[in-house]
């Protein structure tokens, strides 16, 4: 198998100069969130956020509250793409064009982050990841998916290795990561595999500001490739309070619907439609009001 460059992708943090925040308080992005049965003294590994001693699936769902104690868009970080995140970010934003009829885009990340907004408009969340499918779809050749699940079965070593391969190939997406340790439930036990990928802020979410964007242009999509498309299962466990997200390869993601961030509010500083009140961001789910009215 050939070996791809490396990213060499460097970031610094800096003010940002049009903060809404009314209290904006310095961040400083955690590595890795710890169960709240751990204690300080307690020497031996930590639990992840998946023990059973916790709660099965989920990331934090920031409260308004919590938004207001501390603005994770305080601090915007710089990036200096390489070469490598400069082609891939190309590479990708061709793909999208392409959905989207061949629209113009400027280069660079900007014009990535713009397109992913124009895929937004005037469709559904449905709709939406539908068409981020057809973008990573016609990334690969038509033999991907078959070739996938014969060369990465379903195993400990299929799901370490590519969380591996994102930890070092995809910081011009997402920004700094790093593979971990995660419990995973894997025929009927729960193991503990490194198969966990830990990203300290993801420059996506960062860049679009958007919760809808997170979950319905990334989360969504991207679990539902790795899981259907390839056979591997993929839970992404994104943290709105402060950016970072947690990936655990081998591990079946659960439905929307039952995740904690299907209630999770705009943010209250960025989003032009952030509502004050905690309510569900409308992103999420546009069908969100039809479901209930025909609920029995």
């Amino acid at each position: 198998m050939m070996l791809l460059p490396i990213s060499n992708s460097q970031h610094t943090a800096s003010s940002s100069s049009n903060c809404r925040c009314a209290h904006p308080t310095s961040h400083q992005p955690s590595t890795q969130r710890l169960c709240s049965h751990s204690s300080a003294g307690f020497s031996g590994r930590p639990q992840s956020f998946h023990s059973s001693a916790c709660h099965a699936y989920g990331p934090k769902v920031a409260s308004l509250e919590t938004q207001e104690k501390m603005d994770p868009f305080a601090q915007k970080e710089e990036y200096k793409d390489s070469w490598f995140d400069k082609f891939m970010v190309d590479y990708f934003a061709k793909q999208m064009s392409k959905q989207l009829e061949g629209k113009p885009y400027r280069p660079g990340y900007d014009g990535f982050v713009d397109l992913s907004k124009e895929i937004m408009k005037g469709r559904s969340s449905k709709q939406q990841q539908q068409t981020v499918a057809g973008v990573l779809g016609g990334l690969m050749p038509p033999e991907a998916s078959e070739r996938f699940r014969k060369w990465f079965p379903v195993s400990k070593w299929s799901a370490e290795t590519n969380a591996s391969i994102t930890a070092i190939f995809f910081r011009w997406l997402v920004g700094p990561l790093e593979t971990k340790e995660v419990d995973v439930d894997f025929e009927g036990q729960t193991r503990i595999w490194r198969s966990g990928v830990q990203i300290k802020k993801c420059r996506y979410l960062e860049q679009s500001g958007c919760v809808g964007m997170c979950i319905n242009m990334c989360k969504i999509p991207t679990e539902d490739f790795f899981t259907n498309q390839f056979g591997l299962p993929l839970t992404m466990n994104p943290s709105f309070e402060d950016l970072s997200c947690e990936m655990i390869f081998g591990q079946k993601a659960p439905s929307l619907q039952e995740d904690p961030i299907y209630s999770q509010p705009c943010f209250a500083h960025e989003c032009k439609i952030g509502d004050r009140e905690p309510t569900p961001c409308p992103k999420i789910d546009t069908e969100r009001g039809v479901r209930q009215q025909d609920a029995p």
